[in-house]
């Protein structure tokens, strides 16, 4: 079986431009391969990396060496577009934040990554739905844009969107943070359930009985740091 998730030998540095072009390398010799049906967790210290990689993963961040692959595409070498199809109809990403278009209905927020793959407007606002209600977001918030929720009823709101679609690969960041034990059950089945149909899912999980329940492997992302000189 391939990985729907392949890293190999990925680098990674950032330039301070403000402080004479500093060079601070952060990442060297990443490797990591995850599976459809799995789902892995990143582990390590504050400021190993975690959070680098997803975003490399991504496309948020560009690796300075190596490949990454996600269902055979290049994200090192992709082209833009490449990247944003490959978002619009293969990659999901659940971050910590929820960032949307002000005034947008919270239906409408959640049934957005459907309607842009061409679903059908009635089936998406109906998956929609249902994953709000199962998240135990009220119906009258629905019409409202979420900009206006509590944080944890946004982050709420950003689950059911990332989960809206039927991604193949997903990348989770702390998605059951400031949950309580209701809402972070509900999570962690809809994790159990996209690694039921085949998802190839990498995270951060901060919580350790979360990462008990849903995760099959750990890779430690320190073992990336580069070496001193």
């Amino acid at each position: 079986m391939d990985p729907t998730i392949s890293i190999e030998n990925v680098g990674k540095s950032f330039t301070l431009h403000n402080q004479g072009g500093a060079v601070i390398p952060v990442m060297a010799g990443a490797d990591l391969r995850v599976y459809p049906g799995e789902c892995v967790a990143l582990t390590g210290m504050s400021g190993a990396g975690k959070s680098t990689l997803m975003r490399m993963i991504y496309g948020n961040y560009l690796a300075q060496a190596g490949t990454i692959r996600v269902a055979g595409v290049d994200i090192v070498q992709a082209e833009p577009r490449q990247i944003l199809e490959l978002r619009r109809t293969v990659l999901g990403y659940v971050s910590q934040f929820l960032r949307v278009v002000p005034r947008v209905p919270t239906l409408q927020v959640v049934a957005e990554p459907l309607l842009q793959i061409g679903t059908d407007p009635d089936r998406a606002q109906a998956r929609a739905a249902d994953l709000l209600a199962r998240l135990n977001i009220p119906e009258r918030l629905w019409t409202l844009s979420p900009t206006t929720f509590s944080g944890g009823e946004q982050q709420r709101v950003n689950i059911a969107r990332g989960f809206a679609h039927t991604f193949p690969a997903l990348l989770l960041d702390e998605p059951t943070a400031s949950l309580d034990s209701q809402n972070r059950d509900t999570v962690l089945t809809l994790i159990e359930e996209a690694k039921a149909r085949g998802a190839a899912i990498l995270g951060i999980f901060h919580d350790h009985g979360a990462r008990s329940r849903v995760c099959d492997r750990e890779v430690d992302v320190s073992a990336f740091t580069p070496k001193a000189a």
